[in-house]
């Protein structure tokens, strides 16, 4: 069992024994695994006034010193790549592969697609007879989800680092541990006292602290969108800057003359890589009426040959769902699927066969999927794949854009001037051709209550910049 009651503040670990435990639960096992301090108001005081006075002399640093400086970062995580995995894999349950090649790879670009636009950016331009300073904002608040724990908090601190800016981190408190190991790296690779902090505890008390204080000046969210409307309320009074990553229900659009035998297993195998659990999974595939047969023999052969094992299991596609609160959410929305008329193909209700306990789901797969069902609006975050048919391509728009949400999509067809011109009329901030690579520089975020701003790249560092108009200079 790992016990870890401390916090890093002003570049040192405090240990806060003294304060309340969270409990963190395995969830292959269901059991406690360790326990974690539950950080409080004061806490969060304390880490942001390291903050403030680390960020005058360290947004003066040179890009060179901090270019150094994130360089090492990225050393000391690809030089603990396992330790990280294997924290990831106890936490939340990710399939060890999908772990090392997705969540801890990923996460490790973030840091390098930092380093390489903070090379090459230019903190002073000229526009006219004007000079356009960008300048670090300041104090960050940067709170991350329990998804994807290293990912969330390298394309956050990352950006922020690179921009001049001191941090307070808050990650999830059910996926503490991967956090507390990036602390150590942040430590280990000298970054000064102050400029970056970690407290843990809970969105309602810690989450809460860092939205609403007045010396921060940037919080960036990632989580649900009723989550972030409370972190948009609670910063409202102080007029930080706010940037959210929220919910989405991403959609899969199949032209008709799409490779349907290729494309729509990919699809489904996307939509549940990390057990679904992904803001941008692609789980409402849209495809022609008269094809609809097809694809559901498809997507079954795909989804019926997904390996659900232990995550220490090197042949596991997928482990269980993160938690409990998740998997009880995810049989309530497949047994809406099943009360509200939805075909279901195959998966369903409680657990895959041959698994007793954990936090696991079966891959389902629905069809005739209408836009008025739940599993056609609200965000699953399970391995369910829902099938929704369309008459035309005005149709397909149609149900595309017909959610809340506006965060990723995709679209497949043979002919790529289709492809880009129904890629243009979807409400989303990401639109995926094909299954293009993933890309470290691809601006990320969303439309509508999918959040505002954007994330990755020139454009996440961006987020963390003020801009200066200086006249007569």
């Amino acid at each position: 069992m790992t016990n870890d009651m401390r916090f890093y503040v002003g570049g040192a670990w405090i240990d806060r024994a003294d304060a309340p435990s969270i409990p963190v639960r395995n969830p292959a096992s269901e059991e406690v695994i360790g326990h974690i301090a539950a950080g409080t108001a004061a806490d969060v005081d304390l880490a942001v006034a390291a903050a403030r006075q680390a960020f005058e002399s360290f947004s003066q640093w040179p890009v060179a010193d901090r270019v150094a400086l994130l360089e090492r970062i990225r050393d000391l995580l690809e030089a603990r790549t396992e330790d990280f995995a294997q924290a990831i894999v106890a936490e939340m349950g990710a399939a060890i592969s999908f772990v090392r090649a997705g969540q801890v790879f990923y996460g490790i670009e973030h840091v390098r697609a930092a380093i390489e636009v903070l090379r090459d950016f230019q903190f002073e331009t000229k526009l006219a007879d004007v000079t356009v300073r960008r300048e670090a904002i300041g104090v960050c608040g940067l709170i991350t989800p329990w998804n994807w724990p290293l990912y969330q908090i390298t394309a956050k601190v990352a950006p922020a680092i690179a921009a001049g800016c001191t941090v307070v981190l808050k990650p999830s408190e059910l996926s503490p541990f991967s956090a507390l190991l990036f602390a150590q790296v942040m430590h280990d690779a000298g970054v000064p006292p102050g400029v970056f902090n970690l407290v843990n505890g809970t969105g309602d008390v810690v989450g809460a602290a860092i939205s609403a204080h007045p010396d921060i000046d940037l919080v960036s969210f990632t989580g649900s969108t009723r989550a972030g409307v409370l972190v948009a309320q609670a910063a409202a009074p102080t007029i930080k800057r706010v940037v959210q990553e929220l919910g989405g229900k991403s959609p899969n659009v199949f032209l008709d003359d799409a490779d349907f035998a290729s494309a729509v297993p990919k699809g489904v195998l996307g939509a549940m890589r990390n057990v679904g659990q992904s803001c941008a999974a692609p789980t409402r595939i849209v495809v022609p009426a008269s094809r609809l047969a097809e694809v559901e023999a498809l997507a079954a052969e795909a989804a019926n040959g997904i390996v659900v094992a232990h995550p220490l299991d090197e042949s596991a596609f997928i482990g269980p769902l993160a938690n409990a609160a998740q998997f009880a959410k995810v049989q309530d929305l497949i047994q809406s699927g099943i009360d509200e008329g939805a075909k279901l193909v195959c998966g369903g209700l409680g657990l895959p066969q041959g698994l007793n306990h954990g936090y696991y789901a079966r891959p389902t797969i629905f069809s005739e999927v209408t836009p008025a069902m739940r599993i056609a609006q609200e965000e699953i975050f399970g391995p369910v794949v829902v099938l929704m048919p369309y008459e035309d391509e005005e149709d397909a728009v149609r149900i595309a854009n017909a959610t809340v949400y506006g965060l990723s999509s995709h679209v497949q067809s043979a002919d790529l001037d289709r492809a880009r011109r129904v890629a243009r009329r979807i409400r989303a901030g990401q639109v995926h051709i094909n299954y293009p690579a993933w890309s470290r520089h691809a601006p990320f975020g969303g439309y509508r209550q999918s959040g505002n701003g954007r994330e990755y790249g020139l454009y996440g560092m961006e987020e963390y910049l003020e801009v200066k108009g200086l006249l007569g200079y």
